[in-house]
């Protein structure tokens, strides 16, 4: 499936995340996320762990407007998970873990709390 949505940080700090997620299940899902403060990552939440995937850490991108509306696609096909920002790749990885379940956004903040977060045109497709 494909989905898309675009982003902006409304309030709080910019270190923050915004972004997809895929194939949720019982609280285990795949995220594709970018912060306020230019950085971006692939990852997966399984058993109550966050762990990044093809990345080690949460990767710098001049792709990213902080302060300026976003536009995040993510493709979850099969074993693959590819990641775009303002209609560019940025991002993919491989991972088996979960083959089907829901979609959404998500947002949050790390350290500091009080992020206000909007999303727009929310749109899913099949390929």
């Amino acid at each position: 499936m494909r989905f898309e949505t675009d982003v902006i940080k409304l309030n709080g700090p910019d270190e923050n995340r915004m972004g997809l997620i895929c194939r949720y299940q019982s609280g285990d899902y795949y995220f594709f996320i970018i912060s306020n403060d230019g950085y971006y990552v692939i990852g997966k939440f399984i058993g109550g762990q966050a762990l990044l995937l093809g990345q080690s850490e949460m990767q710098v991108s001049d792709t990213i407007q902080p302060g300026k509306m976003n536009h995040l696609r993510a493709d979850c096909s099969g074993n693959k998970l590819t990641f775009y920002i303002n209609f560019k790749e940025v991002a993919s990885a491989t991972d088996t873990d979960f083959a089907t379940g829901d979609v959404g956004v998500l947002a949050g903040a790390f350290a500091q709390p009080g992020v206000d977060v909007l999303f727009d045109n929310f749109v899913v497709m099949q390929p």
